[in-house]
């Protein structure tokens, strides 16, 4: 008996991986073939008008676009676990994984970690705070701001604060990112322009992501408050402090696990809005470049990268499950 029990963490470990490869397979299948299906032909972003016939078959040799959909297919699936995702039609042949994981990808995985963690602690504080006020000011006011910043569309408050903020006060920089060839300037300084640059973009992605967290942490918050374990930790007389951070925050936490394991893939994706707006060089301004452009092999990189993520981030969010709740089953 003692075997089996030990064994079932096993299976259940076996059963959610294989699952997942699957779902991982059919991903890569699907990204294959939505970019054959989209309107748009990638030779417009090779194949200029006036271009002599053999430059033109010779582009077109080079990146296979006269193949079959079928041995494409198969050339596609053998490069991929070769680690060869092709060569950018917009950046000059530039090799993908070069074109997202250069400064693309740290500029967006900067951004997004600190708007991230930012408006997770705040959003979850706030969450317990307002759940144990209900129906107070503070619980009024802040689920009332919080709801109009989770609505407020994210390029609205960007242009808001660059018009006010950059153009009117000089408080952050109207646009830009931080630039490469920092050779000439010291470390102190590439840190210190780097975070002036992000301010702004950081508050507008802190301000629609807490939004959600907060009303999602308090309304569990308040559920565990009606559960039996804490009426008897009420009746113990434990410090209000203690029943909230240690029993209700902690109960509540098991839902924000699976929330954040949704927002994990935003600290690769970005926010294309966002970025766009501020003119941040992440993976979301290069997302939506790589569309204008017909840029196939650097959209299939990014989408089934941030696929990669968003699969791997669920299967350790199930993971984290079974630890954090004892009442689930194998």
């Amino acid at each position: 008996m003692a075997e089996k029990e030990r064994s079932k963490p096993i299976e259940y470990i076996a059963k959610r991986l294989g699952q997942t490869l699957l779902i991982w397979f059919l991903i890569v299948i699907v990204n294959f073939f939505l970019f054959r299906i989209m309107p748009g032909d990638p030779r417009g972003s090779l194949i200029a008008e006036h271009m002599p016939p053999e430059v033109v078959q010779s582009i077109v040799d080079r990146f296979g676009l006269d193949r079959p959909i079928l041995e494409q297919f198969f050339i596609y699936i053998v490069n991929i676990f070769r680690g060869d995702f092709g060569e950018s039609f917009s950046h000059f042949g530039e090799d993908v994984l070069y074109t997202i994981f250069d400064h693309r990808f740290w500029n967006t995985l900067w951004l997004m970690g600190a708007s991230l963690v930012i408006s997770i602690a705040v959003g979850m504080v706030m969450g317990v705070v307002a759940a144990a006020r209900r129906g107070s000011k503070t619980d009024t006011g802040s689920t009332v701001f919080f709801l109009v910043a989770y609505s407020i569309p994210v390029f609205w408050i960007g242009l808001l604060l660059l018009l006010f903020f950059g153009y009117h006060f000089d408080l952050i920089p109207l646009a830009g990112t931080i630039t490469r060839g920092y050779a000439h300037v010291n470390f102190i300084d590439y840190i210190r322009d780097y975070g002036w640059h992000m301010i702004g973009p950081t508050i507008v992605l802190t301000l629609s992501f807490i939004g959600g967290f907060y009303l999602i942490m308090r309304d569990t918050v308040l559920d565990v408050f009606t559960q039996d374990f804490m009426l008897a930790a009420k009746a113990k007389g434990l410090k209000e402090k203690t029943i909230l951070y240690k029993h209700a925050m902690r109960n509540a936490m098991l839902p924000m696990v699976s929330v954040i394991a949704v927002n994990i893939p935003f600290l690769i994706s970005g926010a294309t809005i966002t970025e766009f707006v501020f003119s941040w060089e992440g993976i979301g301004l290069l997302t939506y470049d790589s569309v204008l452009a017909n840029d196939y092999p650097v959209l299939q990189g990014i989408f089934l990268f941030l696929a990669t993520i968003t699969v791997f981030a669920n299967f350790v969010a199930d993971l984290l499950y079974l630890y954090l709740d004892p009442r689930i089953r194998y």
